[in-house]
């Protein structure tokens, strides 16, 4: 709890902790005992208990569709097959539960899934990332929530998985969405996309697996690629090594080292999801001036 994050984000935090061995109902009640020892935080502990105690379900959803997807990686495996184990991963994720398969902090609840995506494409809206002009890619796009999100304020959005079960979702979703492309895609790279043919590249929870399988430094040249100049490229979420500075050492070091600038660096400005935003440009010796006047103004909000 120390962070400030949702109730919702610790109990998802918590499942994967307890892996085995606690139960809801065991921690609902440790909730509970906590109250009497800090009153600051009684009413986030008691509405941790209460959604334990009433959604005991949402702890074992919560631990499958978590552990479905190893975040570790063996000494032998190459970045291939890295991403061959998590696409697997990801196809048993998604067949658990689709919406937490894509944010555990969504309790697997559709609804509390389209609030966090409503939440992040306000925050793009603020940052000038989208328009009716606007071509999106979108790298990891999951079950397509940011593709249906995004479809009436964009030109077209091509959203990209190496899930095979994430796609077949995700097109359900986006099924009459004549803007929307979805495609599944190897992880390597972005080869199937030409220089310069998106305004903005979106890459939500997808770069910690992109680290994770070190493939991070290709993406980062390949989205340079494929963005116009001055296109915008959010990263929400760097990687999960528990090191904001780290990540943002990296971002800073690719980015320069890809003729791109840092204009959100590794800020947490949702509410109902605890991911960190690195909002970045790609340079032409200047910022674009309709969108990104603001944008180093934004960084403290």
């Amino acid at each position: 709890m120390a962070d400030g994050a949702c109730v919702e984000a610790i109990i998802a935090r918590l499942a994967l902790r307890f892996e085995t061995g606690i139960d809801a109902a065991e921690l609902a009640e440790v909730a509970l005992d906590m109250c009497s020892a800090d009153l600051r935080k009684r009413d986030r502990l008691e509405r941790i208990a209460e959604l334990l105690r009433h959604r005991p379900d949402i702890f074992s959803t919560l631990r499958e569709t978590g552990a479905a997807v190893r975040h570790k990686r063996n000494e032998e495996e190459t970045d291939a097959a890295v991403v061959r184990r998590l696409a697997s991963g990801f196809d048993a994720a998604a067949m658990r539960s689709p919406a937490a398969s894509v944010q555990l902090s969504s309790l697997g609840d559709e609804e509390k899934l389209t609030a966090a995506t409503d939440e992040i494409v306000a925050w793009l809206q603020r940052q000038g990332f989208i328009g009716a002009d606007r071509d999106i890619l979108d790298i990891g796009c999951g079950i397509g929530r940011f593709e249906s999100a995004l479809s009436d304020t964009a030109h077209q959005i091509v959203g990209i998985d190496i899930s095979s079960k994430m796609i077949s979702v995700a097109r359900r979703r986006c099924a009459g969405l004549r803007n929307v492309e979805l495609r599944p895609t190897s992880g390597l790279d972005l080869a199937d996309f030409s220089n310069a043919s998106f305004d903005c590249v979106l890459a939500v929870d997808s770069f910690p697996y992109l680290v994770l399988a070190g493939l991070a430094e290709r993406h980062f040249k390949e989205i340079a690629r494929v963005l116009k100049t001055s296109g915008m490229a959010a990263l929400l979420n760097y990687s999960y090594r528990g090191s904001p500075a780290l990540d943002r050492a990296d971002v800073h070091r690719l980015a320069e080292a890809h003729g791109m600038q840092v204009v959100v660096d590794g800020e947490k400005p949702f509410r109902l999801w605890d991911g960190n935003a690195f909002l970045l440009i790609a340079s032409d010796g200047t910022l674009r001036p309709n969108n990104c006047s603001g944008l180093k103004e934004k960084r403290h909000l």
